[in-house]
């Protein structure tokens, strides 16, 4: 599996939660479907540039098992949550927007933004597991019209019950969000039988797909329901009306794609998605498990990854000791607060898993799993 990407040279590369190795397709399909058209045929060009992004639309659904008129391109996860949460109208008694304090900022941040609008933005302490449906439970109510989850959290790795935030969101009748920016690609993603309301999903990690090319999937049902005050052309009916005064949504997910997309990210992205599926979920999944018991048995404990994702998240005592230790033998990884984070890809092998361990062991490095 590792011959399919570039992995940078030097130490093992654990960074796939942050940005997943280029794979060796993607200079290809780049070419392909946005350098070459446009070398050849200059403003013609936007047809084939059309299918890049089509193309796209379609592999990204075929692995959520989706329908693509559910799927509209995103520049980013940010934008995406902001052109589905603007759409919503905020009712007297029905306006908190429900999150963990545990998600990534991003998410809150774009909350925050919409209280313009009449909403409010209700943080769970992060003290309170977000991998307990009871926490949710606790907070969900007749006030509250959107819940955002994470599916993996990026601090600690842990996943959050999304079948029974669903479920419970749809009780109180509030709408249910999910990020899988840290989830796509190394667990199984599936919307429809999650019973949630949309997803909003990133290419850079796990995908190997780089930035710039996020997504918004939204339940078929509820599209016509929703009206992002992000407008453009390409979020029109017919786009080539050309009609200044009359603005109509198109009547699937394509209303959220606003105006003239970026082209090459949603090309390099294609690449991703269709390296990361042609080995298989499943099998990218094994190997990280594989590797994460190799690095137990090299640590001498027992990692339960049971309702985690592809992270490995250790908080240590002495993370100065830490970088001194891990530096020198080149290994790529990083350090929120007292975190280490290393994920174990397709590029990886038992190992460096095992060296990753034996390191930390030989040097006396006391850690525990991220909760």
């Amino acid at each position: 599996m590792k011959d399919l990407f570039h992995v940078p040279p030097g130490g093992p590369y654990l960074l796939s939660h942050s940005v997943g190795c280029l794979p060796r397709s993607a200079r290809n399909v780049l070419e392909a479907g946005y350098l070459s058209p446009w070398e050849t045929t200059g403003g013609a060009a936007w047809g084939p540039w059309l299918e890049t992004i089509e193309g796209f639309r379609t592999a990204l659904a075929g692995m959520i098992s989706a329908d693509i008129a559910e799927v509209a391109p995103q520049q980013s996860v940010s934008s995406a949550l902001f052109s589905l949460l603007s759409g919503l109208r905020p009712a007297d008694g029905r306006n908190r927007v429900l999150m963990s304090e545990q998600a990534f900022p991003t998410v809150g941040y774009v909350a925050q933004g919409l209280e313009r609008l009449g909403f409010e933005t209700r943080l769970i302490p992060a003290a309170q597991s977000p991998g307990d449906a009871e926490t949710w439970e606790r907070h969900l109510d007749a006030g509250v019209a959107a819940v955002v989850a994470m599916h993996v959290h990026s601090n600690t790795g842990v996943t959050s019950p999304i079948p029974e935030i669903a479920a419970l969101a749809r009780r109180h009748g509030a709408l249910s969000i999910v990020d899988v920016a840290q989830s796509a690609g190394i667990l199984r993603v599936t919307p429809r039988e999650w019973g949630v309301d949309a997803l909003v999903g990133s290419s850079v990690k796990w995908l190997c797909g780089g930035p710039g090319a996020a997504w918004l999937w939204l339940r078929q049902s509820l599209t016509t329901t929703i009206e992002p005050l992000d407008l453009g052309w390409f979020g029109h009916e017919d786009p080539y009306e050309f009609d200044i005064r009359a603005f109509r949504h198109a009547p699937d997910a394509r209303r959220f794609q606003g105006g003239s997309p970026s082209i090459a990210p949603f090309a390099l992205a294609l690449a991703g998605i269709e390296t990361i599926t042609g080995i298989g979920q499943p099998a990218i999944l094994a190997h990280n498990r594989t590797c994460i018991a190799a690095f137990a048995a090299a640590v001498d404990r027992t990692i339960d990854m049971d309702g985690r994702g592809g992270t490995l998240c250790l908080e240590f005592e002495d993370v100065a000791r830490l970088h001194e230790t891990l530096a020198p033998r080149g290994f790529r990884y990083d350090v929120r607060g007292q975190c280490l984070r290393a994920s174990f890809h397709a590029w990886n092998d038992p190992e460096e898993a095992i060296l990753l361990g034996r390191t930390i062991a030989e040097a006396g490095l006391e850690f525990r799993v991220a909760s």
